[in-house]
């Protein structure tokens, strides 16, 4: 494309201007920018804007910036020439109408029972035994059966289905019929049993792997706008060049005589085990999300350094509340007498609101036991408890794990 030949996708009457977007930009998209390109004139205007509800991943909103996603060069190191299982799921699983979902237990059914073993194992089947019986060469319908006329009878009707479907932007329905095709050569297959017929009949049993091998090739075009890496690797197999779109539904496709190459597998299995990797993976960063957003401590700055020696002259020790009761007029002093191994003092403490005299009575506290005395509210208060000051404002008492005789020493 020549650099100016933009004008001819923005300008030219005979352009069809489609815009697929998000429901977010529904406003946009249909008012705001057709609205910009008409009053500045000589643009085309939309001809059509698809727009699809939200992809959520396992029940969540996609964030990129919390790295809640399914990041594409990760993908494709952990999940090595699978390129089509993912644009298969997403498409088979897009939110064309309402909000959906992708899982990664749902990406595997996916994978596993539909590729695999729908269209995968029709395939190989029909290969493997084509070279088994016949050197690898299409054989001739050379005994068919009403069922072969009547299962090609059913493509071009499900070629219509993915034309329409695909002119009206419901990608979703249109791969729906794609794999229909599949299902419909793998229940032909099945029904037909050719590695049964082979032993008595093998006339018949060319007609049945010529009408298989037929399926093949119109599986190669149905599946071209969806799975290109598979589809490129089936022609491959079938030894022949990307098949134009009316090909699709006919009924000698390859002729008779041609040459496959040998078989391979379309799809290997989506084990357990990587699944498993992928969801671990999310969870570690559910993880790190709930860490990151989770309310940071408000710590109060430190202290000037203090030696050793001024360490020294505290004197921590242990002691159990004997009697506690309110200050009177006061909201937030108790009144205790404790036991500090020493001797039986009180001390007035602002606790109250955090604790009642009821759930102080016996209770095991850390006390400085050489504070200077102070009168607080005409009580002589010789010392004071420990307490450490909760993020929240709150503040607890610091008491030992286990009982421990009044009077130890704490440091």
């Amino acid at each position: 494309m020549l650099p100016n030949d933009w004008e001819k996708w923005w300008k030219d009457q005979d352009t069809k201007l489609v815009h697929f977007i998000g429901k977010d930009n529904i406003v946009f998209h249909c008012i705001v920018f057709p609205a910009m390109l008409k009053a500045y004139g000589g643009y085309i205007l939309p001809d059509n804007v698809p727009a699809n509800e939200f992809l959520n991943l396992e029940g969540d909103k996609i964030s990129t910036s919390r790295n809640w996603a399914v990041w594409l060069h990760d993908y494709l190191e952990d999940f090595p020439g699978q390129q089509d299982s993912l644009r298969y799921v997403l498409c088979a699983n897009a939110p064309e109408t309402k909000d959906n979902d992708f899982t990664w237990k749902d990406f595997q059914t996916r994978h596993n029972s539909e590729l695999v073993a729908i269209f995968g194992n029709f395939v190989n089947r029909a290969v493997v035994l084509t070279h088994k019986y016949f050197g690898g060469k299409v054989p001739a319908n050379a005994k068919p059966e009403e069922i072969d006329s009547q299962t090609l009878a059913q493509i071009p009707e499900l070629k219509a289905t993915i034309e329409e479907c695909i002119e009206n932007y419901k990608f979703r329905e249109a791969l729906f019929a794609a794999m229909n095709l599949a299902r419909l050569g793998n229940k032909y297959l099945t029904e037909t049993e050719p590695w049964k017929v082979a032993k008595t009949d093998m006339d018949r049993t060319a007609s049945i792997l010529n009408t298989s091998l037929q399926i093949c090739a119109s599986l190669a075009v149905a599946f071209a706008p969806f799975l290109p890496f598979s589809v490129a690797k089936l022609n491959k197999i079938l030894n022949v060049e990307q098949l134009d779109w009316d090909c699709l539904g006919k009924a000698e496709i390859l002729p008779v005589g041609h040459q496959l190459n040998a078989a391979e597998l379309l799809f290997a299995r989506i084990e357990d085990e990587q699944i498993d990797a992928q969801i671990a993976k999310l969870n570690a960063t559910k993880q790190a999300n709930a860490s990151a957003a989770a309310p940071k401590a408000d710590v109060a700055p430190g202290k000037e350094e203090c030696t050793f020696e001024e360490f020294e002259k505290m004197d921590i020790r242990t002691a159990t509340v004997l009697e506690a009761e309110r200050v009177p007029k006061t909201d937030k002093l108790l009144h205790l007498k404790i036991d500090t191994g020493l001797d039986i003092r009180e001390i007035v403490s602002g606790i109250a609101q955090y604790y009642t005299p009821e759930e102080m009575v016996g209770k095991q506290i850390c006390i400085l036991a050489n504070l200077k005395p102070r009168v607080i509210r005409g009580i002589e208060s010789k010392g004071m408890i420990l307490m450490a000051k909760q993020t929240d404002g709150t503040m607890r008492i610091v008491a030992p794990e286990e009982v421990l005789a009044n009077g130890s020493v704490v440091g």
